[in-house]
């Protein structure tokens, strides 16, 4: 979402789809807050490892009082700097610490979804992805304890992943209705070396808890509007039993008002 929101109200209309969720960062929330209640969307909010040091109880709720309406909510948590399958124990913790906030803030916050990425590069773990998911356990095993206790689930994303095996590993340890996938459309057209089909049958689609949907030309992560690029996106759908299948969280992760239009647009012929 950009510049002059309300400028773009009139050109907006609620989505058809009551499953579509909208990301945004919590700090430019109040700046959208007039079309956001106007159109009565769902919203994904970004919070920041800044916004989780600094922000009190009052706040969220005096953020929640913001709607004039009950929106379905999901968090995403920070991600610069972390690593979840981190072998030093200092980076890991913070990693957890960021998490455990995160999810803490998605409980108030009456959100019943937290994106938190996996963390895995390749290269960084010399393709040693054994090595990865055993030092990832060690995050993921007590979040997700805790994320049950909170009644949250986490999503986790796919990021440099050309290949999901690690992903699949990962839910094959966890066996946990709270602990399932966020599929990144724009991030699996950037770096994915298999198709579509190849990668849901490696992951499966049963744990596939929420899509971020954004498009690109494979150069760089544009964050487009859905097919304004190269993503196949009816592939997806087809795949997944969408729309029909209502259990997974449609995002999505369009970065201004132009391409938020062309997003609405685009899910209104596909969804109707």
């Amino acid at each position: 979402m950009a510049e002059n929101p309300n400028q773009n109200l009139k050109k907006l209309k609620q989505p058809k789809n009551k499953n579509l969720h909208f990301h945004i960062p919590l700090s430019r929330l109040k700046e959208f807050i007039q079309v956001i209640n106007e159109l009565k969307v769902n919203l994904e909010v970004y919070l920041s490892a800044k916004e989780l040091d600094s922000l009190s109880k009052r706040e969220l709720e005096d953020t929640l009082r913001l709607f004039s309406y009950r929106p379905s909510l999901t968090i995403h948590g920070p991600f610069m700097d972390l690593s979840p399958g981190a072998l030093d124990p200092l980076v890991r913790d913070v990693t957890m610490q960021r998490f455990t906030q995160s999810i803490e803030v998605a409980s108030l916050f009456g959100a019943h979804t937290v994106v938190l990425h996996s963390g895995y590069e390749k290269w960084r773990y010399d393709h040693k992805v054994d090595v990865w998911l055993e030092q990832s356990l060690r995050t993921w095993e007590p979040m997700v304890e805790f994320a049950q206790m909170k009644g949250v689930t986490i999503a986790v994303e796919n990021i440099f992943e050309d290949h999901p095996e690690n992903l699949a590993m990962l839910l094959s340890k966890i066996d946990s209705e709270s602990f399932g996938l966020c599929f990144d459309t724009g991030h699996f057209n950037l770096f994915s070396r298999i198709n579509l089909r190849q990668w849901f049958e490696i992951t499966g689609t049963e744990r596939v808890k929420e899509l971020h949907m954004h498009d690109n030309d494979t150069t760089r992560d544009h964050h487009w509007a859905p097919g304004l690029g190269v993503f196949p996106f009816d592939e997806l759908f087809e795949i997944l039993g969408l729309p029909e299948r209502t259990d997974i969280v449609l995002t999505v992760e369009a970065h201004d008002m132009e391409h938020v239009k062309k997003s609405l647009e685009f899910f209104d012929r596909k969804f109707h």
